[in-house]
């Protein structure tokens, strides 16, 4: 197709926020942020800044004419801080310029006095000083506190994962220009358009209606921009407001990394039973979720955590209790996954030990408490169309797990100083957004008189073939080739009230969204076919490549006649339809539910290889099974599974964000924080699609994949504890992410040990 996403990526041609053509005369923004963790401001002096050739304005948040917040679900962060900072890099003012290196340098020349105060980085002491962004949440099943006594082996500990950055391609970027009603259209990399046309409203102290916000496409996300692009696309609206100018915003990527929230780092403990037979009776697990200097989506993050606390196996008595804490770090936020991996995470590190307590090998456990159809989850929701144990058979069949064993035995014997690990990763991911009023979206699709046809949806565009799934909708209702069929931007105007592009849900809400609306249109069609060949009922017609047949017979009726005889019959061509998700509720006074629409299975086998002298290490394959229903487009999934895998790697084995004391991040350019490049990527992805493997809740029978993949990286890291154990039995084992190479080195040799 000449104007898909791929072939513009590849030519270099595709449109992104910075690339907009502005007019003349427009300016730009730059953000003096806070340079200490917490603190009161005593004085702010911009009069030198605003004495500086080409500066147009230096806002702060007197100049807000609405209100200064930002916060969705909890009201607990200014756009510009006033009185008091909480985090380094907290937007403390906005300089306007004719160029951005003028308004840089208007942002050095802005002199903030501060009276420091004590900072807090660390959520076990945030939690107990008592910072707290909501009371803690416990979901349940069974009795642990009765299960203990029948368990033969009880072990617990610690498990400790780090934050991660998104490092999306594009960095933050919006520009904002002033309309004639006095309101304000907004160019946006967002993922929640609605968000911040809502936002910006508040700040303005506009109604909704008088802003329009606009989204293109995005140069990556993964969820850093759900909530936290809003902030910037705010700064640029109140610029361009109060200097009825065009302002543009767009983040340098050194200030990008250190203004923005990560990750949520997790601090967890656990406790785990189980019988003689590897059969876990019982688990208890808490999380210390770091959230950062205000809420943004932490409650939701840990929401989530607490419904994948148990992943993809079956435990009879569960107790999952999920701490929310403030400290003086940027508001972390959501990122693939949104709190499954913490939490998956956390139940792998107890069932390694637990494993190693028993003297089995850790799979063996794991396969034996593979979820099975009917079971339980603690949040109440019962295990429909359950695939996990197939996956997982599959996986042992198709990937030769005994040879594999075997052959790794070998290595380890003739290799004295590189040892080789192995492990499985099974995933259980719920699809469907938490809060369930979330769970709808719109679509507006417009058949013009030639045939062309035009798609709006909530869909936000961000790399991961959304757009490209949703073109197949109408190309498959109305039987037209996809060259006929345009996605537009993402605009306020012309859908409402939108969820956020978020929670593997884009392919399915908006797919489904569209579909409705293509049904619509095409039962007009039929109507009108069935009148233009006389007799025929419109139950009897039928689109097939874009030709009309009659009870299965092909006429000479083509497509664009037939859109052109509707036109001039005064037959809408257009349609619009909302989607909402069935059946779906949560109790939260009970947390109990049905909250997600189905469950994506799969399983992966990992091996890595370990050079023990060195700590560095090679990912050599990662083999997935994986349920996808029936993909809407295989060559799609296939990338996000391959672009999932490596990340989570990254997460797991290379990617360590470190503060200093005083909660500056030291990791603030990609010479300093390491992220997985080709030379790191695994030597082998497999990836093999399950057969027969329906979802009649997926838009087409398909399944979300945005997400799944990437806690298919959690089995890396015990794959390399297995490769560390082989080299060195009495290896005393902590479960501390990233597993960086240093870390591996150190724990290999921590301790005095024989060769």
């Amino acid at each position: 197709m000449k104007s898909s996403d791929t072939l513009l990526h590849a030519r270099g041609e595709s449109t992104f926020v910075d690339d907009v053509a502005l007019p003349e005369g427009r300016l730009f923004a730059a953000v003096c942020a806070s340079s200490i963790a917490h603190g009161r401001i005593l004085s702010l002096d911009a009069e030198e800044a605003r004495r500086l050739p080409g500066i147009c304005g230096i806002f702060t948040a007197k100049d807000i004419p609405g209100e200064n917040q930002v916060g969705k679900t909890i009201l607990d962060e200014p756009l510009l801080a006033e009185g008091e900072v909480r985090f380094v890099g907290q937007p403390i003012a906005v300089a306007v310029g004719e160029s951005a290196s003028i308004a840089r340098e208007a942002v050095r020349a802005i002199r903030v006095e501060y009276d420091p105060l004590p900072a807090v980085f660390d959520a076990r002491q945030a939690y107990a000083e008592g910072r707290l962004i909501a009371p803690p949440r416990t979901f349940s099943l069974g009795d642990v506190e009765s299960a203990w006594e029948r368990c033969r082996v009880v072990v617990g500990g610690t498990a400790e994962s780090g934050g991660q950055e998104h490092l999306y391609l594009e960095t933050q970027s919006a520009f904002a220009l002033p309309t004639e009603r006095g309101g304000v259209k907004v160019v946006s990399s967002t993922q929640s358009p609605s968000m911040v046309q809502l936002i910006v409203a508040r700040i303005l102290g506009l109604p909704m209606h008088e802003v329009e916000v606009d989204v293109p496409r995005l140069g990556g996300a993964f969820g850093g921009k759900e909530d936290q692009g809003t902030h910037w696309a705010a700064l640029a609206a109140l610029a361009a407001w109060r200097l009825k100018k065009t302002v543009k915003l767009v983040l340098p990527r050194r200030e990008d990394i250190r203004m923005t929230g990560k990750r949520h780092p997790y601090s967890s403990d656990f406790k785990i039973g189980l019988d003689g037979e590897g059969k876990i009776l019982a688990y208890e697990v808490t999380f210390y979720q770091n959230g950062g200097a205000a809420a943004d989506l932490s409650t939701a993050i840990l929401e989530r955590s607490l419904f994948h606390a148990t992943n993809a196996y079956f435990i009879p008595n569960v107790k999952a209790t999920g701490i929310s804490c403030y400290t003086h770090l940027p508001p972390n936020t959501a990122f693939r996954g949104f709190g499954g991996p913490q939490a998956m995470f956390v139940l792998e590190s107890a069932i390694f030990k637990a494993a190693e307590e028993m003297g089995i090998e850790p799979w063996e456990i794991q396969k034996r408490n593979l979820l099975r159809e009917g079971d339980v989850f603690p949040y109440g929701m019962r295990v429909e169309r359950c695939r996990q144990r197939r996956c997982w058979e599959v996986a042992e069949r198709k990937y030769g797990f005994q040879s594999l064993r075997h052959e790794v035995q070998e290595f380890n014997s003739r290799n004295k100083w590189l040892k080789k690990g192995l492990a499985f990763m099974p995933v259980c991911f719920g699809i469907s957004f938490t809060s369930t009023f979330l769970n709808q979206a719109s679509a507006l699709v417009h058949v013009y008189v030639d045939g062309s046809v035009s798609v709006s949806t909530c869909a936000v565009e961000m790399g991961q073939g959304v757009n490209a799934k949703i073109r197949q909708v109408p190309a498959h209702l109305f039987s037209i080739r996809p060259e006929r069929i345009r996605l537009e931007t993402t605009n306020t105007t012309r859908i409402a009230n939108m969820p956020p592009t978020a929670a593997s849900t884009g392919a399915d809400l908006n797919g489904h969204a569209t579909r409705l609306a293509c049904l619509a249109i095409l039962d007009r069609l039929k109507e009108t076919a069935a009148k233009s060949l006389k007799g025929a009922a419109p139950h009897e017609i039928e689109i097939r490549e874009e030709t009309v047949y009659l009870a299965g017979k092909e006429t000479e009726l083509k497509w664009e006649s037939l859109v052109g005889q509707a036109y001039f019959d005064r037959v809408s061509l257009s349609a619009q339809a909302h989607y909402a998700t069935p059946g779906l509720y949560f109790d939260r006074e009970k947390e109990k539910g049905e909250p997600f629409a189905y469950h994506v299975f799969g399983v992966a086998i990992v091996e890595v290889t370990l050079d023990c002298l060195r700590g560095n290490y090679r990912v050599d394959s990662v083999r997935v099974v994986h349920d996808f229903g029936k993909s809407l487009n295989p060559c799609i999934d296939l990338g996000q599974m391959e672009g999932g895998i490596v990340q989570g790697l990254g997460w797991m084995l290379l990617e360590e964000l470190m503060h200093d004391g005083n909660g500056k991040l030291l990791t603030d350019t990609l010479s300093t924080y390491k992220v997985p490049d080709i030379h790191f990527a695994p030597g082998e992805i497999a990836v093999h699609f399950l057969e027969d493997s329906e979802n009649p809740p997926g838009i087409f029978q398909s399944k979300a994949v945005g997400e799944p993949p990437f806690m298919y990286g959690i089995g890396a890291y015990f794959a390399l504890l297995k490769a560390m154990k082989a080299f060195r039995a009495d290896l005393p084992v902590r479960f501390n992410a990233p597993h960086t190479p240093e870390k591996v080195l150190l724990s290999l040799y921590g301790r005095k040990h024989s060769s």
